[in-house]
């Protein structure tokens, strides 16, 4: 394993996942489909902008990723034996083995929301939740023909749906919204995301797994934007601000909760929750456990000034023995490390 570079690895694996249903994930799947944000993109923020294709393979460097290499969509596709996610906006591919809908930015909630409460600090252009279900949509009529081959289709496939959550409450804190206001919109996420769920499994998807959100506090952006003079605002173990941390916690509670009412609902399908946030903390008490130094390069509040869009600068930095940069996804050995904690 490279211990300079720590990413984002195989988190779904290597998470602490709770399971929701007594029927096993298949081991093999004919394909994978993925929405999300930064943390999944893989391309698609890049040809939005640009209309650029990016290249995709060969690692390192990274393409189009907000990574110094790898994330874990592109190492849950290596663990199944399906080729690295072609970005569905990438039209004309061949998406027979999947696609991948996310794109840096995205948010659960339709941006209609934000500006309707005043949150003017958004994407200027709208890849939500529902956006990336009309692309799936789009792709759906390339890969099958007719409903019940539609549904034997995405049976066999796997679906992974986010994370999701965590650029709406960004957005909301750049707003400038209290902690009690930013938590009031916990319930319309978690509710958009179920939604977005049940759209697939009506589609025939049969096997989903939902990441949670992130310990937010402990990105450097945050840490970066929302630095403070008060120590007891920061986690002594980890350095991480403990208020953004804890609308994840609220956010992945809720979540779970209904992912739970939603596996019983829908008996019929296998509903995976996979824990971001726990592997993340654990690397960050103890990141010279992983081979790294320390998790951020600076401790807070003094980190570097964060400056533009975080794909800006992501392609081919190295990290320095740190656990994280300035990018949203982190680090490559991170997505390894993390990923090798085991489920269970």
């Amino acid at each position: 394993m490279d211990r300079g570079r720590v990413v984002w690895g195989l988190v779904w694996m290597a998470a602490t996942v709770a399971l929701v249903a007594a029927e096993p994930l298949p081991r093999y799947y004919n394909a994978i489909f993925s929405f999300g944000d930064s943390f999944s993109d893989t391309g698609n923020f890049v040809i939005i902008n640009s209309g650029k294709l990016p290249n995709m393979p060969k690692f390192p460097p990274p393409y189009a990723r907000c990574s110094n290499g790898r994330l874990v969509i592109d190492f849950l596709a290596e663990a199944f034996g399906v080729p690295l996610l072609p970005p569905s906006a990438n039209t004309g591919t061949n998406f027979s083995q999947g696609a991948n809908f996310a794109v840096m930015g995205a948010t659960a909630l339709d941006l209609q929301y934000f500006k309707d409460n005043n949150v003017w600090s958004i994407p200027p252009f709208n890849t939500s939740m529902n956006i990336q279900l009309g692309w799936f949509d789009e792709v759906k009529q390339t890969v099958c023909s007719s409903p019940q081959e539609c549904r034997e289709f995405f049976g066999k496939a796997l679906f992974v749906f986010g994370e999701f959550g965590g650029n709406d409450y960004s957005f909301a804190w750049k707003a400038e919204w209290s902690l009690e206001k930013v938590k009031t919109m916990v319930p319309k996420v978690v509710a958009s995301m179920i939604g977005g769920i049940e759209r697939l499994l009506d589609e025939g998807a049969r096997h989903v797994v939902v990441p949670g959100n992130l310990p937010a506090g402990c990105i450097p952006i945050t840490l970066t934007m929302y630095p403070s003079d008060d120590r007891s605002e920061y986690d002594p173990r980890t350095g991480c601000l403990k208020k953004y941390n804890s609308v994840a916690l609220y956010h992945n509670a809720m979540l779970r909760i209904a992912l739970d009412q939603l596996q019983r609902r829908r008996p019929d399908s296998r509903i995976v929750y996979a824990d971001y946030y726990t592997p993340y903390i654990q690397f960050a008490r103890t990141p010279h456990l992983y081979g790294q130094s320390q998790l951020h390069p600076l401790p807070p509040p003094l980190f570097l000034q964060f400056q533009g869009w975080p794909c800006s600068s992501c392609n081919g930095r190295s990290d320095g023995g740190y656990g994280l940069d300035d990018t949203p996804a982190g680090v490559r050995g991170q997505s390894n490390i993390v990923g090798t904690r085991g489920e269970r």
